[in-house]
């Protein structure tokens, strides 16, 4: 072992530091390459020792011709760097600032006038009046808080002579820095988010927020196609000229014309409008990008404008495809509108979209759809030719678009054998899409909750009554005198039901709470119907004065629960006067129907008639509503046993049909399409 160690030092030595023991003379084999032979006896043995020396140094040292072991100081390592060392250097100077110097002893201010009374005082410093540092003739260094305002202590401390000093006291480092804390926070947060810029390769500022949020589709992605929207049969061929277009540009180029920049959508909600913008994109196998009107509102100014320049550009480099753009109206309404002018931002998100569409720099294989329910509030610029030069129309469906709807819906779940689809698409008029879509899935939840596998009729009818009546709220508790209450009211709506020509045929009645109706009485058309005639308006406001002149026959007096009845009335009288000339003041519109955009009806609220019009449209309503309840009141006196029978079995039943209604009162049966079981 002695012999070990000498050759070990001399091997050190001789190689200088251990950093530098790789650099050995030719010839000689690295400590990598050897190899351990035998059990470490011999030379070979302690050759192989002498390389684990020199890994351990290896091991705590670095290898300087090791590129790998080096630091690559990079921009962002440069700045963690500078950063490191100035907080060392800050605390170190803070630490040693704070440490130097002569420390001082804090003692009682009745130790200081001691002291001063003694005349050891020699020196004081005063401080902001409220402490000071003294010192004594055996060179003790003390300070003290003046507790309160001493004026003999001037007097006292020039009576003895002592050298008085006046400073202002130093403010703690710490609390400098905690008042910069913020601003530090603050330029850190700017620094990073120009950085993350910077990063992104843009060199706008800001210029992550004004990057567009459409969605892009591409033509893999896309597999919706006009076999999947249901009925809409004009609406398809009007966009079949876009599709065509968008397939085979050349034979409309070749002849001079164009096809239509921007196709608006208009219908009311849940048709299938998005739907039918997929389907055009999924016809033609081009790239469609969705967005909504709200997404190019936002906080910062500017950045509307930039998403639509964003959007279009980003459309451009994917040309040919569409650009979707719903509720337009978000950002599409008439410029100029309400108090003060309107929306400056939204405006100029408007001016940025008016000029993608039809400025200096347009692109044809560029085509904009857009979806909106609203189109009487866009602006007259956004709808002109060369803009949204086409306007399609997509409606509520009819009797035959409903049954391909509800195909289609219902082939996706599992319907018993022989389900009347035709039926129920007779019993939901007025319905959209989304409505039927909705109906056929509350449909299969009513089925699962029912432990069954299959889809029936009664699980139509139990899902329409829902969408219709709501939840009912069974656990809500009534009186015995409300309830019966509650049942002559809703027996005086069903029984004008069976007196009245122009109604539409009576579907359920109940007393069960609904939503914030404590009854609710249900009529169903069995048909589409696009107009309405004066008789049949006449008769809805009849039945809704039914509940109240029930209540008014029976009690002698009404309760709250007729506000809503009589809202409704008044609202159709007040139509039939001002809109649809369906009284004596003739063939005249006195309705206000240029309504603020962005303001309340009360604001800018005007008449565009005089005060003796006004009374003479108040006198024909008064008229309408009189002659309505004479005849409610009429029909109920007339059959007043009926309409006490009727309470009585609502308030034992607490839901009847118009089956039961009609066998309870003699009536003969009917049967309407409205009914699914």
């Amino acid at each position: 072992m002695d012999e070990y160690k000498d050759e070990e030092k001399k091997d050190l030595n001789e190689g200088g530091s251990p950093e530098m023991q790789d650099k050995k003379p030719e010839g000689s084999m690295k400590p990598e390459e050897k190899k351990d032979e035998g059990s470490g006896e011999g030379k070979n043995g302690k050759k192989a020792r002498k390389d684990n020396v020199y890994d351990q140094y290896r091991y705590w040292g670095s290898d300087r011709n090791d590129k790998d072991s080096k630091i690559k100081l990079t921009g962002r390592n440069r700045f963690t760097l500078f950063i490191f060392l100035a907080l060392i250097i800050s605390f170190a100077f803070l630490f040693f600032n704070q440490s130097s110097g002569q420390r001082a002893t804090e003692v009682s201010y009745s130790t200081f006038k001691s002291a001063l009374e003694a005349g050891s005082v020699t020196q004081v410093d005063i401080q902001d009046e409220s402490e000071i540092s003294f010192m004594t003739t055996n060179g003790f260094y003390g300070v003290a808080r003046i507790p309160y305002y001493d004026s003999s202590l001037m007097d006292e401390l020039e009576s003895m002579n002592v050298d008085i000093v006046g400073s202002v006291a130093d403010v703690s480092i710490w609390v400098l820095l905690l008042n910069l804390l913020p601003w530090i926070i603050f330029l850190v947060i700017i620094f990073s988010m120009y950085r993350q810029v910077g990063a992104a390769g843009g060199s706008k500022m800001m210029g992550q927020f004004g990057k567009s949020h459409a969605t892009q589709y591409s033509a893999k992605d896309n597999k919706v196609l006009f076999k999947d929207v249901a009925g809409q049969k004009e609406s398809k061929y009007e966009l079949q000229e876009v599709v065509d277009f968008l397939k085979n540009p050349e034979r409309y180029v070749k002849i001079g014309a164009k096809i239509p920049k921007g196709v608006l959508l208009v219908g009311p909600p849940g048709t299938g409008k998005t739907l039918l913008a997929r389907a055009v994109a999924g016809e033609a196998g081009v790239s469609f990008f969705h967005t909504s009107g709200s997404d190019f509102v936002e906080m910062f100014v500017g950045m509307g404008a930039a998403r639509v320049r964003d959007l279009f550009e980003t459309g451009r480099k994917n040309a040919p495809c569409i650009i979707f753009i719903d509720e337009i109206d978000a950002v599409g309404r008439s410029r100029g509108s309400g108090l003060g002018g309107g929306h400056d931002e939204r405006e100029q998100t408007l001016n940025q979209i008016l000029v993608e569409m039809d400025g200096f720099s347009t692109d044809p294989g560029v085509i904009v759809m857009a979806a909106t329910n609203r189109p009487d509030v866009l602006d007259p610029a956004l709808l002109r030719p060369g803009r949204f030069d086409r306007q399609v129309t997509v409606d509520l469906p009819d009797v035959q678009e409903r049954l391909d709807i509800l195909r289609i819906h219902s082939a996706k779940v599992k319907c018993e054998p022989g389900l009347d689809l035709e039926r129920v698409a007779r019993a939901t008029p007025g319905s959209s899409g989304a409505d039927l879509a909705n109906l056929v899935n509350e449909a299969a939840l009513y089925a699962a909750r029912s432990r069954r596998e299959m889809v029936n009729m009664d699980d139509f009818e139990k899902a329409r009554d829902k969408i219709i009546l709501g939840v009912a709220r069974e656990s809500k508790f009534m009186t015995a005198d409300e309830k019966k209450a509650t049942a002559y009211h809703e027996a005086g709506h069903t029984l004008l039901h069976y007196y009245l020509k122009h109604v539409d045929p009576l579907h359920k009645v109940t007393i069960i709470p609904h939503g914030n109706a404590l009854g609710l009485t249900i009529s169903l058309p069995e048909k589409d119907q696009y107009t309405l005639r004066a008789g049949y308006l006449k008769d809805r406001i009849v039945i809704c004065m039914g509940g109240y002149v029930a209540e008014d026959i029976v009690y002698g007096e009404t309760t709250t629960g007729t506000s809503n009845d009589i809202k409704q009335a008044t609202t159709i009288a007040r139509r039939m006067v001002t809109e649809w000339g369906m009284s004596e003041l003739g063939f005249i519109n006195l309705s206000n129907e240029g309504e603020p955009l962005f303001l309340g009806r009360e604001i800018t609220q005007h008449k565009d008639f005089s005060d003796a019009t006004a009374k003479r449209i108040d006198e024909e309503i008064e008229k309408i509503l009189d002659e309505c309840l004479n005849t409610t009141r009429t029909i109920l006196t007339e059959h007043r046993d009926q309409l006490d029978k009727l309470t009585e079995e609502l308030c034992e039943k607490e839901t009847l049909d118009d089956a039961q209604i009609r066998e309870l009162l003699g009536f003969e049966p009917e049967h309407h399409v409205s009914e699914l079981v």
